[in-house]
């Protein structure tokens, strides 16, 4: 790989940035693709579809250059933050990470935030925007679910998540809940569309009752948005 390339990659591992390094077999060239830059490529589609499934592999190259390309994706590793030490993030936590999702749980409620609730996974007994400040800066490659039915700790951290085009963005609740919550996101300067994009009530409709159960339909919910839509 040239030397300025690999300065450009990095640049973007650094900034928590995805890119595609295009590889042409017969080594006749190799170029360095920013997310931002998918659209007006002439692999866009070979390209976003490997950014969605996060996976490396071949593709033609442009008809009017012929031969193969070899895409190596690079993504930020994606990560889940859970606002909430409740009982459907106990059992959200350990399989989030079975996925190989960085889990982070946040709750200022320093009854439900022990680590006896949640051995080996990182734990901040901080409300939302302290907690928030201390990590590092919400992205496209981070998943936001609240969970505490609270609106003092769960609409700060939505309100952030969905001004951060987080990738995915859930909250427990009714609609009737949600429609409440809806109100107070547009009081605090949420458009429409930013708003429209929060999951609520959270997780595919499996018929769950269980914590488990839920905690299975938020992950699927949270997997369905990394990989079939575009980050």
């Amino acid at each position: 790989m040239r030397l300025d390339l690999l300065q450009a990659l990095n640049a973007a591992r650094a900034a928590r940035r995805a890119a595609i390094l295009v590889t042409a077999l017969d080594g006749s060239a190799q170029r360095l693709v920013h997310e931002a830059e998918i659209a007006a490529d002439p692999l866009a589609a070979d390209l976003a579809a490997r950014l969605r499934s996060g996976k490396s592999g071949l593709a033609q190259r442009d008809p009017a250059e012929g031969g193969e390309v070899f895409l190596t994706v690079h993504v930020p590793p994606p990560r889940l933050i859970v606002i909430g030490a409740v009982h459907i993030s106990q059992a959200l936590a350990p399989m989030a990470a079975l996925t190989d999702l960085d889990v982070t749980i946040i709750d200022p409620r320093t009854a439900f935030a022990t680590p006896e609730r949640f051995p080996d996974v990182p734990l901040l007994a901080q409300w939302p925007e302290e907690a928030l400040s201390a990590l590092p800066p919400l992205d496209r490659y981070t998943a936001v679910a609240a969970l505490t039915h609270d609106p003092k700790i769960d609409d700060p951290a939505l309100a952030a998540a969905l001004r951060a085009e987080c990738f995915y963005v859930g909250a427990l609740g009714s609609r009737k809940t949600h429609a409440k919550r809806v109100e107070r996101l547009a009081e605090a300067g949420l458009g429409a569309a930013a708003i429209g994009r929060l999951r609520a009530p959270i997780g595919l409709d499996i018929g769950a009752v269980s914590p488990a159960e839920i905690a299975v339909s938020v992950l699927a919910e949270i997997i369905a948005a990394l990989r079939k839509d575009t980050p």
